[in-house]
């Protein structure tokens, strides 16, 4: 135990997250961390980092503050860049559970089973560092090769795993294409050869499967049985299994054949002293718009880094309207199939001529050179429509005051696991226009008597064209949803409000790791 002035000994928690940080599971973690240490605990990291300090992706720069144990995968990004293979250096990077091209955190589908010991025995060094031998509970995110790890040399801690999601959607498209090997008489070790001619052979294949197996990279699945069945043993040596949503529970249950009692759902939750309602005076959110789209353009294209597109005071006039009253819609996120950003800017490129206000769309996010099928940039262009606007990929910090320039949010993504920005948006009083499906069910119009925004059908361009033309041309029902969404934000997501759930699971796992 780690004593704390006036003798009352603390607990330790280790905190595991295998990736360098880019997405929600690190927003988590560097929220979730403070909470725990203001309510008692002693929290230690054990994480991915990438790149120097003072870049996002730098473990100690994104988690400042906290105690960061990290383990770097810039070398192997070098060595990865010169031809070799980033997941066999000696640091290696991380797997990724996307199968997107030319990136050095290949699909998890695509790695050797020879290297998953490599990949778990890196870790010992860094939960070590971080306080394992002394540690009350690992509570670890995702499954990844951390688990493995933690299990070996420290089988007396109870272990915790928290999902987001991402992991459950890897296994099951690996049951996907299991079954379409299998139906045109092949495995995944052979389709990498077999799938040109089964794509000419006359077998009984739907649209979407043809699709499939014109689309699949076959030859960075061919691993996939062995990964899946990999981590659902890793789910199995979890004490306790932490979901982000009652439908993520119900998936985690079905696809790793768990127990139901093993698993909670707790939400995320908001740093809403970070993101809170701010009051917008005259030219504010033209200054903010100044500093991300004019002043530090970072947008980009298919083959062009970030900055290629730059824009100017003239487009400030038709993104904010001549008497800033334009409602301003904002995507925010990476450029991944399910979150359907294409259909989004299709969508808004036809609700234009139904306009009967100005009205204009933010494109806030993408990762520099990652994304999965039509680039959003080409999509655009393609459309015609000038009011699109990229600000490319920015810092978590720019978030609050992007969010208060913008009228609402929209995330078209269809079964999203738990996406945080929906959570911060309404903290900052936005209504949200959100899919009908995964984890979003759980956030928006809990209370059918006080709406926080629109529900769309998945994959419905139809119906998403004429919300986003609602939203546009009722600004005082955008006012009032919004702010639904700030006093729901309020009362429900913060993080120190959560707290006592995350306290009990880890009751709950200790008492398991006992009886077990």
């Amino acid at each position: 135990m780690n004593p704390v002035p006036g003798g009352i000994p603390r607990r330790r928690i280790v905190m595991g997250l295998l990736f360098y940080p880019r997405g929600g599971s690190a927003y988590v973690v560097r929220y979730l961390s403070p909470a725990l240490e203001r309510a008692g605990w002693s929290v230690s990291l054990a994480v991915g980092s990438l790149g120097q300090p003072g870049e996002e992706t730098h473990a100690p720069t994104f988690f400042e503050g906290l105690d960061v144990n990290f383990l770097d995968s810039t070398q192997a990004v070098s060595f990865f860049a010169e031809g070799g293979d980033a997941i066999a250096a000696p640091q290696p990077m991380h797997p990724s559970y996307e199968d997107r091209v030319g990136v050095p955190d290949a699909v998890l589908s695509s790695v050797s089973p020879d290297l998953a010991g490599h990949l778990s025995a890196v870790w010992d060094a860094p939960l070590r560092a971080a306080g394992a031998d002394r540690a009350d509970v690992f509570h670890l995110h995702h499954l990844t090769p951390q688990l493995d790890s933690a299990h070996r040399n420290w089988p007396q801690v109870p272990l915790v795993v928290h999902l987001h999601g991402t992991e459950l959607k890897l296994i099951e498209a690996i049951a996907e294409r299991v079954a379409l090997a299998a139906t045109v008489g092949e495995t995944l070790a052979t389709m990498p050869t077999a799938a040109a001619k089964a794509a000419e052979s006359p077998h009984e294949l739907g649209a979407a499967q043809l699709e499939m197996l014109r689309t699949t990279r076959w030859e960075f699945w061919r691993y996939g049985e062995f990964w899946s069945e990999r981590l659902k043993q890793q789910a199995r040596l979890a004490d306790h299994i932490i979901t982000v949503s009652p439908q993520n529970k119900d998936a985690a249950v079905s696809v790793l054949g768990i127990e139901p009692d093993l698993v909670t759902a707790i939400p995320n939750g908001v740093d809403l002293r970070r993101f809170r309602s701010r009051h917008r005076t005259p030219g504010s959110r033209r200054a903010s718009f100044r500093r991300a789209l004019v002043d530090d353009p970072r947008g980009w294209t298919e083959s062009g880094p970030p900055g290629t597109l730059a824009y100017t005071e003239s487009d400030l006039d038709r993104l904010l309207g001549v008497d800033d009253d334009a409602t301003v819609l904002l995507y925010v996120g990476r450029f991944l199939s399910f979150k359907r950003v294409p259909a989004l800017i299709r969508s808004f490129a036809r609700s234009r001529s139904q306009f009967a206000r100005p009205g204009s769309l933010v494109i806030w996010g993408g990762h520099p050179g990652e994304w999965e099928g039509e680039h959003p940039v080409t999509v655009a262009e393609e459309v015609g429509a000038d009011d699109i606007y990229f600000t490319g990929w920015r810092g978590h910090d720019d978030l609050p005051e992007a969010l208060a320039a913008c009228d609402a949010l929209v995330v078209p993504s269809v079964d999203d696991p738990y996406p945080q920005v929906p959570l911060e948006a309404m903290a900052v009083g936005l209504p949200v226009v959100a899919c009908r499906s995964g984890g979003l069910l759980s956030m928006v119009n809990l209370d059918p008597d006080h709406p926080t925004g629109w529900f769309v059908p998945p994959d419905d361009p139809d119906a998403l064209t004429d919300v986003l033309t609602a939203v546009v041309n009722n600004p005082a029902e955008v006012a009032l949803r919004g702010a639904n969404a700030h006093a729901h934000a309020l009362a429900e997501l913060s993080w120190d409000a959560l707290v006592p759930r995350f306290e009990t699971v880890y009751d709950q796992a200790t008492e398991h790791h006992r009886q077990r």
